[in-house]
């Protein structure tokens, strides 16, 4: 006998929302903890630490601007000047293994703010745009690119395939596993660590391929519906085996469920900027100016969600261009992260 969908007949409740964290800058990742303790990626070179009591603590190498008013649209969004922390997760000792936006490289972070660059070239080539590192249960380590034009936004209309996946170690020696995908963004396991789930962006779909024993990637397939209704950027399972997803700009939240159907759990939307969007994406005319327009009011460019809380029932909501985290409780509990038993010094 099936279980029940806890997600069928659920939505968010909006009255319910609470907002953690305050001041945030470019909050694109996050990072929860067992013990309550929440990271964010922060557009200041590094991550805000934002304790169980709600206090804050930036994690930065070197002192941060005076003020976010100094950073126009273009100079962040479109030509993604300086350092951006983007994708993150944590490595066996508790350091960031940050994704760089910005500078185009893999970067290590200690609990100080103390930063190393791992590698920022691959085959001898630029990296690209580095998007989102992941770490597996037998500790190896995984980074998407999403492409290598430059403005990235000039790889939708173009459709580029030349997002790619690539393995690397400690040391930073990487190779490519995986490539031709459309915008490669964040990617996920199973439990059983047998399929490798991937956000393809700018192709509005979600794919996976086989993880052979050596860590390597094998036969591909696209994962739920062939089309998503915005651009998927950040997604997570959760227990029953949901697979979330936040589609930016458009700025909803849905879940694809095991069966392939597609729920909406929450629209901010704005309607008449998404129509315009949407439509301009099939013409292939979007303009980085059409895209600042489409977003929501509760997490601007809505672009990743992390279960946490002790239960792992607690989401939060992870946003290029909001200074908030949104927060709100599941009817279900999320996948475990690889690091939510590991333990870590403050």
């Amino acid at each position: 006998m099936t279980r029940d969908n806890p997600l069928r007949g659920w939505q968010v409740d909006r009255a319910a929302i609470r907002h953690v964290g305050r001041d945030l800058q470019r909050p694109e990742c996050i990072l929860c903890q067992r013990d309550g303790t929440v990271w964010a990626a922060d557009a200041r070179g590094g991550a805000m630490r934002i304790a169980p009591d709600g206090s804050q603590q930036l994690v930065v190498p070197a002192a941060p601007p005076a003020s976010d008013e100094a950073v126009d649209f273009d100079q962040r969004y479109v030509r993604s000047e300086g350092s951006l922390p983007n994708g993150m997760t944590f490595l066996a000792n508790g350091d960031l293994l940050i994704a760089n936006w910005g500078t185009d490289a893999v970067e290590v972070m200690d609990r100080q703010g103390r930063v190393r660059r791992l590698f920022d070239r691959i085959d001898g080539q630029p990296l690209g745009k580095a998007n989102f590192p992941l770490r597996d249960r037998q500790g190896r380590l995984y980074l998407t690119v999403t492409t290598r034009m430059q403005p990235w936004t000039e790889s939708i209309n173009a459709r580029a395939t030349d997002g790619y996946i690539a393995l690397f170690d400690a040391q930073g020696q990487a190779r490519i596993v995986a490539d031709g995908f459309e915008g490669t963004n964040e990617i996920r396991l199973d439990d059983a660590g047998e399929w490798m789930y991937v956000v393809e962006s700018n192709a509005r779909r979600i794919s996976r391929l086989r993880v052979r024993p050596d860590g390597t990637l094998g036969e591909r397939e696209v994962y739920g519906p062939a089309r998503l209704p915005g651009f998927p950027d950040g997604f997570a399972f959760d227990v029953f085996g949901n697979l979330w997803v936040t589609l930016i700009m458009t700025d909803r939240l849905v879940a694809i469920t095991p069966d392939g159907e597609l729920l909406t759990l929450l629209d901010d939307s704005n309607p008449a900027a998404t129509q315009a969007l949407d439509a301009h994406y099939e013409a292939r005319t979007l303009t980085p100016e059409i895209m600042a327009a489409a977003h929501g009011t509760l997490a601007p460019w809505m672009a990743s969600l992390s279960f946490g809380g002790p239960d792992l029932q607690t989401v939060y909501l992870g946003s290029l261009r909001g200074t908030t985290l949104p927060s709100f409780r599941a009817p279900v509990a999320g996948q475990a992260p690889i690091h939510w038993n590991e333990d870590f010094p403050a």
